[in-house]
């Protein structure tokens, strides 16, 4: 049973830097440089089709004369994902390229921009109706961490919306559920 079903509509996406290394820097400069009254929580603008792929790589163990497998076993881990939004700025090519999105000729090498993508989903109808009681609000949030831009695309069309579309990669993934964390010993 669902406790929670949430749709993109209840959906923000907010992207933050880690000013501690120097590619954490390079993306709070880019956040900064396009939304100076925050560079913490920057506004994306409308972002749609968010898209975060999980893999194990699980491998199977077969023995000689079982049809099944005999046991299961954890292979790498990788964090995956993409995203689209309205054209508003050149904010995710400059987090795809660094240094390189400049017009002037850059020395080499220099530093891709990472940075920390939350995906914050809120049921409204319920953060309603708990104001008065004691139901906490129906929320999840989803943190991807070291988060880098692998591809970038622009869409033009000639009739419609200029769109783009880019796809990450990232180091690690958590999710917060309301409060609900289970405890593993």
């Amino acid at each position: 049973m669902a406790d929670n079903v949430f749709t993109g509509k209840n959906g923000t996406l907010t992207l933050s830097a880690n000013t501690g290394t120097p590619e954490g820097a390079h993306a709070g400069a880019v956040f900064t440089t396009y939304n100076p009254t925050n560079a913490t929580a920057p506004v994306i603008a409308r972002v749609t089709n968010v898209e975060v792929y999980v893999q194990t790589a699980l491998e199977e163990f077969h023995e000689i004369g079982r049809r099944h497998a005999v046991s299961l076993h954890p292979g790498d881990i990788r964090i995956s994902g993409k995203l689209g939004r309205a054209y508003v700025n050149g904010q995710l090519l400059y987090l795809l390229l660094g240094k390189g999105a400049l017009a002037a000729r850059q020395n080499e090498p220099y530093v891709q921009p990472v940075f920390q993508l939350k995906l914050d989903l809120n049921d409204p109808a319920t953060a309603a109706a708990s104001s008065g009681g004691t139901t906490p609000p129906a929320q999840c949030e989803l943190v991807v961490d070291g988060v880098k831009l692998e591809n970038w695309v622009q869409a033009i069309p000639e009739e419609g919306f200029v769109m783009e579309n880019v796809t990450f990669k990232g180091l690690t993934i958590s999710i917060n559920d309301a409060g609900l964390t289970p405890t593993f010993t």
